[in-house]
């Protein structure tokens, strides 16, 4: 299939409200709609690519039941993101900035989803995916703080499915992720909280996605992981 976002808005991540995703697939990159051919077909592939002291990935999968048989990275725990929706992300690091883009198609229509960035892989749970990942960690677990917890400290790409289910967010930070330390993208059933100790919340995990996110020092990725296509397949993702 073949995935791109079409104009998709960007607020820093923060309940950024996406737009539709167009042909037969996902539709290439929110800034530039070039494209990307994704082989896959519900078992997991995506590529990644060095360029100019940069890291391109771009992942995507089909939502599945959790124990479904042939291993999908993304797992649906919850009706309101359906079985065989689509999802895809995208990441472009630099040494000291990132782009993350989330397009889905096939989910619940005319919708508003929670999406952040999460600690741990998906699991057969919907807790298995930990908490939010944050720049700056909040010592006081689980982070309700609009200190800690706003789209400036962690990543937020809440977005709304428009009538065919469809929807896309970008978000841009200024640091990277800490090595090994964000895995994932969860989908939660309605916006996230900005408000003092109920920031962050965004209601019920409905679904999940394990994303080979890569921390800030491109020089050194590059390889393409285990799910994987071969590099050099990838869409740009412009910052």
């Amino acid at each position: 299939m073949t995935i791109a976002t079409a104009g998709a808005a960007s607020a820093n991540g923060s309940g950024t409200t996406g737009s539709a995703v167009t042909g037969s697939g996902i539709t290439g990159t929110a800034d530039t709609g070039s494209a990307v051919t994704d082989r896959g077909s519900g078992s997991g592939s995506g590529s990644v690519s060095k360029s100019g002291g940069s890291f391109t990935l771009r992942t995507s999968d089909r939502f599945a039941a959790p124990r479904a048989k042939g291993g999908s990275a993304a797992l649906t725990y919850d009706r309101r993101v359906p079985v065989g929706a689509e999802i895809q992300v995208g990441q472009r690091v630099r040494p000291k900035s990132m782009k993350i883009e989330v397009a889905v198609r096939g989910a619940a229509r005319n919708r508003t989803y929670g999406v952040h960035v999460h600690t741990r892989p998906c699991g057969a749970k919907p807790d298995s995916s930990g908490p939010h990942y944050q720049h700056r960690k909040d010592p006081r677990q689980p982070s309700v703080s609009a200190r800690y917890a706003n789209p400036r400290n962690e990543v937020w790409l809440d977005f709304a499915t428009d009538k065919h289910g469809s929807g896309s967010a970008v978000a841009r930070q200024k640091w990277t992720f800490r090595k090994g330390e964000a895995r994932s993208v969860v989908l939660h059933e309605h916006a996230t909280s900005t408000h003092n100790g109920k920031a962050g919340q965004a209601g019920d995990r409905l679904a999940c996605f394990t994303v080979p996110f890569e921390s800030g020092a491109p020089g050194k990725g590059g390889r393409p992981l285990p799910g994987l296509m071969p590099s050099g397949e990838s869409g740009d993702l412009p910052s």
